[in-house]
């Protein structure tokens, strides 16, 4: 007879430690979103926020939250390719298209990778500028060794980066808040009225084509998906179907967020400019001088900080989509480091000879308005197939929003080129 006392079974031993580790590789699914969330918010965006705002007030609030709904749903259908097959879009198209198909997408790819690297980069100068008075071929000198340091993160993992990132973001927020609150003269009747859909004369319908074009942006499709495939695969169909609700939360909030900026940003410049004499020329430069003027020095200030994060964490974020469109498509690799100072020559050259960055920020909008589509219409391809997606694949009502916002934003953004080009 044993008069010892029993040890514990093992299974309780185990099970507070499985417990901890199946939280673990939960959390490790959330960040993916807020990376993405940063294109959402780049400079681009800010130029048209603010153009729509202070031509007509909050007239296209409905726009800008329809955009952002639907820029949250790709996402989510991007993140969601990702955690099912652990490859990233690129990756997917290279295994499951014929190489001249493969090649074809690789090569707009690129043009819209580097296209979105010169309006961050351009971005992130003006920032230095109107914070510094920096020259704007000086200030895109240091916003490379800047973005430099930001990418050297992603040598000690994912998550340093996807936290520098983060904390960028959160300056771009803090900056609209404070220029929000600055501001004053809010209408929140206005802003309620200004989710009932409606135009005002051609103007307003360019600009709401605007809007949609510049929300969902190409690159971070092919990123979202590949940041979540490089997290630890959940072991199980019930830990996957978890791991896919941590994803919905973490795509819900990073969304969000960059849609309540973006809001942010049209309110402002509805309340300060709409209808101001002379308040703003449609330029960032503009945009900031008549803070100054109308509001103060200290709202100029977190107009320009805003900037210029904005611009640093979605040059990061470009760079890096850059190496996942070159790594999937090709299954070619090269330093980040080179790819950064290639994809950064346009940018400065252009400054060089003193082309107007608000030019170039357009320009940048009209190539990633042509780069839509061919993101889009093979993640809805992929997405749909149970040999890819396994339990996580599309159900029928998904694919078929999926297939809805591919050829609305598709064609939205077709008759987009056709105004710049013919209208």
């Amino acid at each position: 007879m044993s008069t010892g006392t029993s040890a514990p079974a093992p299974a309780l031993v185990q099970e507070p430690a499985l417990r901890r580790a199946v939280r673990r590789r939960r959390l490790a699914f959330y960040g993916p979103a807020f990376v993405a969330a940063v294109a959402y918010v780049d400079p681009g965006n800010f130029a048209t926020n603010f153009q729509a705002g202070a031509r007509h007030g909050y007239l296209l609030v409905w726009v800008l939250v329809s955009a952002c709904l639907v820029a949250m749903f790709i996402q989510y259908l991007s993140a969601k390719t990702g955690l099912a097959t652990g490859r990233d879009l690129p990756t997917l198209c290279r295994d499951s298209f014929r190489r001249p198909v493969v090649m074809g997408l690789w090569a707009q790819a690129e043009v819209v990778a580097m296209a979105t690297d010169l309006a961050e980069f351009v971005g992130a100068a003006i920032g230095l500028y109107l914070l510094f008075g920096v020259p704007m071929l000086p200030a895109a000198l240091i916003t490379a060794v800047v973005s430099f340091a930001i990418l050297a993160l992603q040598r000690r993992g994912y998550r340093p980066f996807e936290l520098a990132i983060v904390f960028l973001l959160g300056i771009i927020a803090l900056g609209f808040v404070y220029t929000l609150v600055a501001a004053g003269g809010q209408s929140p009747s206005d802003m309620a009225a200004g989710m009932l859909p409606a135009f005002h004369g051609t103007d307003s319908v360019v600009l709401a084509i605007g809007i949609i074009g510049a929300t969902v942006m190409p690159h971070v499709i092919y990123l979202h998906s590949a940041l979540t495939a490089q997290r630890q695969a959940p072991e199980g169909p019930a830990e996957r179907k978890r791991a896919l609700r941590t994803l919905r939360v973490d795509t819900t909030l990073g969304l969000s967020m960059a849609g309540l900026i973006n809001l942010s940003m049209l309110c402002v410049a509805a309340a300060v400019f709409h209808g101001a004499a002379g308040g703003f020329d449609g330029s960032l430069t503009g945009a900031h001088e008549g803070f100054t003027r109308l509001v103060g020095g200290g709202a100029a200030l977190a107009f320009a900080a805003a900037l210029l994060a904005s611009g640093l964490s979605s040059s990061g974020v470009g760079t890096y989509s850059g190496q996942v469109i070159m790594e999937g498509f090709l299954k070619m690799r090269i330093p980040l480091f080179l790819r950064r100072a290639i994809t950064m020559t346009p940018a400065l050259v252009v400054l060089s000879l003193g082309v107007s960055p608000d030019d170039v920020l357009l320009l940048s909008q009209v190539v990633l308005s042509f780069g839509i589509p061919f993101a889009l219409i093979p993640l809805v391809l992929l997405s749909r197939r149970r040999d890819l997606m396994g339990d996580l694949v599309n159900r029928p009502t998904t694919t078929f929003f999926g297939w809805v916002a591919a050829l609305l934003i598709s064609g939205i953004n077709i008759y987009l080129l056709q105004q710049i080009f013919f209208g």
